[in-house]
């Protein structure tokens, strides 16, 4: 009898071992089945479609998951306004900033394997980084400029923080875009002909537009985190990035360069007029995504779908697991999604490893969960998973300027108004 108890313990203990190591897969599945409310989901359908119907917006995908469960999963609009060709949800859409997530992501993934400390300097690993200078004056007419020595040299922290002074090619302060176009130094999307070492190592000698630890400066910080997870793994972060996180993962429509067959699924960008009325753009640009390039940006280069980021921030909620793969330890996992900024500030929120984190001042906004992580991309894409209520949520759109971004903070507001717990 008694060993019949023993038996009966084992089995009791290994089940319960089993379930707390079992991590949620994503599964479709009703709204009521996690306390979600139908009646009140439809209310973002009428959002959604209000803001094309309005002409603000061409189309959007919409996305909910709520402890591992897909409830909403909906396309509105078009994707291409020229053709009038209907959004559906397994659309690709170019996820630009939303990169620099996966690439903080793959380095932890080496930090693990010991290559690096956060606080080891970038020119241990990547010497044109060394005895790093910051912009003191700049002459606007013929884009001269003079620099003091930093006080210190850029950590593996600080360019995952954003707070090592490197500005951004494209879009940063008008005299660090000049300096960098001068040098040629891209914005991180929409070339095929260079290669991601020689523009890290060229960026190593440009000025800091502060001092290293100073101040939030968002920057081409993560493309030289790929370029140094390039030298950490010896492979191009495209194939590491494959290899390690995409396959695993079973993300299946995330590349830096989609290939052909997959080719007609990519949402066309658009812009706005004077009206604030979306109309259509060339796409010779913006179709980087389809060339056969060399340029692999951790900071902007990437595009995917709602569901494969789903199931990359999805693991993440799963404390670095999906699926039976770990990606990430659960300690490391709290690393990245905890306060690396200190006493700095992002608006309301802080900063951690890849991610804005919200905090307690920062949920009285929209009613986002404290402790949930987000960020977004250049074109209307923008995700935020929340750890307090289960919830991976992302609102995909494709057009740039988006000066109606309350679409986004509607979307995140009324997410919550469908909760019944």
């Amino acid at each position: 009898m008694k060993k019949v108890n023993y038996i009966i313990l084992f089995l009791f203990a290994a089940l319960i071992i089993s379930s707390c190591n079992k991590s949620q897969v994503l599964t479709e599945a009703s709204p009521e089945s996690v306390n979600i409310s139908s009646d009140r989901l439809s209310r973002i359908d009428h959002m959604l479609q209000q803001s094309i119907d309005s002409g603000w917006v061409a189309g959007a995908v919409g996305f909910i998951a709520c402890d591992g469960k897909i409830v909403y999963n909906r396309a509105f609009g078009v994707s291409d306004i020229e053709t009038n060709k209907k959004m559906v949800p397994d659309d690709i859409f170019r996820i630009a900033s939303q990169t620099k997530a996966i690439t903080s992501i793959a380095a932890m993934m080496l930090f693990e394997e010991g290559k690096f400390l956060l606080d080891d300097p970038v020119s241990k690993y990547i010497h044109e980084f060394r005895n790093p200078k910051v912009l003191e004056t700049y002459n606007g007419k013929d884009t001269t400029y003079t620099t003091i020595p930093a006080k210190r040299e850029i950590t593996i922290r600080d360019l995952m923080t954003h707070t090592s002074g490197i500005d951004y090619a494209g879009i940063g302060s008008p005299a660090m875009r000049a300096i960098y176009a001068k040098a040629d130094i891209p914005g991180g999307f929409g070339t095929d002909k260079m290669i991601l070492s020689d523009k890290m190592k060229a960026l190593g000698s440009m000025p800091l537009v502060h001092q290293p630890g100073e101040r939030f400066t968002y920057g081409l910080n993560v493309d030289v985190l790929g370029y140094l997870i390039e030298l950490w793994s010896g492979e191009s972060l495209d194939q590491y990035f494959t290899k390690h996180i995409f396959e695993p993962l079973g993300m299946k429509d995330t590349y830096f360069y989609i290939p052909e067959t997959k080719a007609s699924r990519l949402v066309k960008v658009n812009t706005e007029g004077p009206d604030r009325k979306v109309k259509g753009i060339s796409q010779d640009f913006m179709n980087y995504p389809l060339l056969k390039g060399t340029y692999f940006s951790g900071g902007a280069g990437l595009s995917s779908t709602t569901r494969d980021y789903a199931i990359f921030l999805q693991m993440l909620l799963n404390n670095g697991e999906y699926n039976g793969k770990r990606l990430l330890s659960s300690r490391t996992v709290e690393l990245i999604t905890s306060n690396q900024i200190g006493e700095l500030n992002l608006n309301r929120d802080k900063f951690g490893l890849g991610f804005e984190i919200t905090t307690e001042y920062g949920q009285a906004e929209l009613g986002i969960s404290e402790g949930s992580f987000s960020w977004g991309g250049y074109f209307g894409t923008t995700y935020w998973a929340d750890p307090k209520e289960k919830l991976v949520c992302l609102l995909f759109m494709q057009q740039s300027p988006l000066s109606h971004s309350e679409i986004q903070n509607k979307f995140k507001a009324m997410v919550y108004q469908t909760l019944e717990n």
